[in-house]
């Protein structure tokens, strides 16, 4: 016979599994973009009570930009959030690797955001580490009217950032190809305008851009770019 106990351990078991089936369909890969845009997305749709989401992006300049947010008023909060320099989204982005606040109305960490979220119907948020890169950091932020959400978002928590990881590694990795192919593409450009205007022939108008390149101490996609601005001017 089935205890209360194991029937629940069975439902967690089964949410979490039909969890994972959700997000690897909404995760599929994709560009870097696209891919934010579907863990916003996959954030609303798999989790529980969240009503939005967003992305904050942390630059390696300390600048925080908000990406695939979910509706418009999470631009506002999020905002609000860089600006008091205070919130879940911030603290999680700047600072710490999870930040839940399930009751704004109460909650002492974030006196003056929480005015701000509570205006706008947020009571509760959650704050959750999504990745770390050389140039940017990246923080999952998730907002619900409902006091007490995110009081513990356990294994499904664990799950979706896992897998949302997983999906950016690759995004990032298609995004990193495809500008490789795009600065190629400028450079072989570059070099028939040079093949072109000075008569030379492959190899010596390639060495004539990595000349300039090394005299000017500036990177070869750049000199390219700026050569076929002229040449268009």
């Amino acid at each position: 016979m089935t205890t209360t106990k194991e029937t629940c351990a069975m439902n967690q078991v089964d949410s979490i599994v039909d969890a994972s089936r959700r997000l690897a369909a909404a995760l599929v890969p994709g560009d870097l973009d696209r891919t934010l845009e579907r863990i916003t997305a996959a954030a609303v749709d798999v989790l529980p009570e969240v009503e939005h989401a967003s992305i904050t992006v942390k630059h390696a300049d300390g600048r925080l930009e908000t990406v695939a947010p979910t509706g418009e008023v999470i631009l506002e909060l999020d905002a609000a959030q860089y600006e008091l320099r205070e919130g879940p989204c911030y603290e999680a982005a700047v600072d710490t690797d999870h930040v839940t606040a399930p009751d704004l109305t109460h909650d002492v960490r974030f006196p003056r955001y929480a005015r701000v979220a509570l205006a706008a119907g947020v009571r509760a948020q959650a704050g959750i580490r999504l990745f770390e890169a050389p140039t940017s950091d990246g923080a999952l932020n998730l907002y619900s009217s409902e006091t007490g959400s995110f009081s513990d978002l356990g294994a499904l928590g664990e799950l979706f950032t896992h897998q949302s990881a997983m999906a950016l590694s690759y995004a990032r990795q298609v995004s990193q190809l495809q500008e490789a192919l795009q600065t190629r593409q400028l450079i072989g450009q570059a070099v028939g305008v040079t093949m072109e205007r000075f008569t030379l022939d492959e190899a010596r108008a390639f060495s004539f851009l990595m000349r300039i390149s090394q005299d000017t101490n500036v990177k070869l996609r750049t000199v390219a770019e700026r050569l076929l601005a002229e040449r268009t001017t």
